[in-house]
């Protein structure tokens, strides 16, 4: 068997056990969750996609926050923000992880953060990380631009 025969042959074998398996569709399921925050039917996907100990990991603070804060957390901005838009840009799998630039809209209908924004709305650019294993979304690293969304609603 020369090198390039057996390069292929293990190729085609890491591609038959499904290490390349193509994770964007359980990732997007995130982002229906962000879009349909108040969602019984998007809440349930979310949670079938995720695990039991997913975290969410937004800044060096160290603080994580668990799946059902998340979800706590979805509820209020159902409330706070029901035109809430996540769409995604961008996607891009390398391995276990899945990277996501997405654009948030929403206007807020009551203070926002401290900003009344008086009926303004924001839109605003996110870069998420989500960590797989099997198949399954372990932990999301997340950055978005919530200081520019502040500034749109105090209408600067």
């Amino acid at each position: 068997m020369t090198l390039k025969t057996f390069t292929a042959a293990a190729a085609l074998a890491t591609l038959a056990t499904g290490a390349f398996a193509d994770d964007t569709a359980t990732v997007q399921v995130f982002y229906d969750l962000l879009s349909n925050p108040g969602s019984q039917e998007h809440t349930a996907a979310f949670q079938e996609v995720t695990s039991e100990d997913w975290t969410s990991l937004g800044d060096y603070s160290g603080d994580k926050k668990s799946r059902d804060a998340f979800l706590g957390q979805m509820g209020g901005f159902a409330q706070l923000i029901p035109d809430l838009d996540w769409d995604v840009q961008a996607m891009h799998q390398d391995g276990n992880f899945v990277t996501v630039r997405s654009r948030a809209t929403g206007t807020p209908v009551a203070p926002f953060f401290g900003v009344d924004g008086q009926g303004r709305s924001f839109d605003i650019m996110t870069i998420d990380i989500h960590e797989l294993k099997d198949g399954i979304i372990v932990q999301s690293y997340h950055v978005e631009d919530w200081a520019g969304a502040l500034q749109q609603l105090a209408g600067q």
